[in-house]
């Protein structure tokens, strides 16, 4: 039996704490922004709270909208993230920053619509892979459409370039693929192939080949490619055990490469040291566990895939982006969602929550 409750508590919550979290490390964050131009920290955190803002509106507006509603229209929400990738190609919309081609410029608001994509791409996967039932053990009907999907996608995203979101993509829905009940072999044999694409990438995109040299040396170039994780490291460990304390942090202040962005987790774990970092980790450690029960107690299976694809997207992108400042994994550029500066990335990561929050509101009784 089935009927309608309220959204999950343990799962409100955790989404709760995250974002006030993030807000509290991101105000913190900022500052260095202060010091160094206080305009742009008047426009950066302005631009933060109206995401927020909206952030917790697309929460609420999901949380209430039946998720299969998305189902019925999954091919079009698609469909339009393709569109709005497509409008990166077009001058008049797309704005460059870092030699990339990421951000549509309309004026008066600017947003990185890949980040709509990761989103269109879990709920259109989960709808396909739940009208397959038992078909989705072959080959044909299972691992090739993930492979024209992600073909599709993947040359969009590769001409920005962003390399970051299409490894995260891909690895989303072979995990998804797998929980369908997609046949271990053939999930083996994607990742090898998966695995080969990925060293084509590495020897044809110079900055990506960079990134990973420096990984297997941070030391080799301590004044280029290696100071963005040699200044994370000297923050991470100026924080210790209990951390400098909030708005403390020095590394914030001229040496850290986006303290606001990619450098964010430094910047909290020299504030609120190795306990502060914990207690963050388990924040999202509960999200993803909590979404993962919620998953599992879905009264179909398009629920279920959804909120276990969304569950991962959120959770490896934000442990990428605190492997990458340990010095863990090669840099990535993946934002600590719920913290990173990034409207667009708060707003479809509150959204996406919500989605998961509706599910949890029909579930199994």
């Amino acid at each position: 039996m089935t009927k309608e409750l309220k959204i999950d508590k343990v799962f409100l919550i955790s989404v709760a704490l995250l974002t006030v979290a993030g807000f509290f490390i991101f105000t913190s964050a900022s500052l260095g922004l202060l010091a160094r131009d206080g305009a742009t920290f008047q426009s950066v955190a302005m631009n933060q709270s109206i995401g927020l803002i909206l952030g917790i509106i697309a929460f609420f507006v999901m949380s209430k909208i039946h998720y299969r509603n998305l189902r019925k229209h999954a091919f079009y929400i698609l469909l339009c993230a393709i569109v709005l990738n497509l409008l990166l190609f077009v001058p008049a919309f797309s704005l460059d920053h870092g030699g990339a081609s990421r951000w549509i410029d309309l004026g008066f608001v600017t947003f990185q619509p890949s980040e709509f994509m990761k989103i269109a791409f879990i709920i259109y996967f989960a709808a396909w892979l739940s009208s397959l039932k038992d078909k989705i053990g072959s080959f044909k009907h299972g691992i090739v459409p993930y492979v024209v999907i992600v073909t599709i996608l993947g040359i969009l995203l590769l001409s920005q370039p962003d390399t970051d979101t299409l490894v995260v993509i891909a690895g989303t829905g072979m995990i998804m693929l797998f929980a369908a009940g997609a046949r271990i072999r053939h999930i083996l044999l994607l990742a090898l192939v998966m695995l080969g694409m990925l060293l084509l990438v590495v020897t044809f995109r110079p900055y990506v080949k960079q990134r990973i040299m420096t990984f297997l040396n941070h030391t080799s170039d301590p004044q280029g490619s290696g100071y963005q994780i040699q200044q994370s490291l000297i923050a991470i460990g100026s924080g210790q055990i209990t951390g400098r304390g909030f708005g403390q942090s020095v590394q914030k202040f001229n040496y850290l490469p986006e303290p606001i962005g990619d450098s964010i987790f430094a910047v909290s774990a020299e504030e609120f040291g190795f306990i502060g970092s914990v207690i963050l980790i388990i924040l999202f450690l509960l999200f993803f566990i909590r979404s993962v029960k919620i998953s599992a107690n879905s009264t179909d299976s398009f629920g279920g895939l959804a909120a276990l694809g969304i569950a991962i997207l959120i959770i490896v992108e934000s442990f990428m982006n605190i492997s990458s400042m340990l010095g863990i994994i090669p840099l990535s550029g993946m934002p600590l969602l719920f913290v990173s500066h990034g409207g667009t990335a708060l707003i479809i990561t509150l959204g996406a929550a919500g989605i998961i929050a509706n599910i949890s509101k029909h579930q199994k009784t």
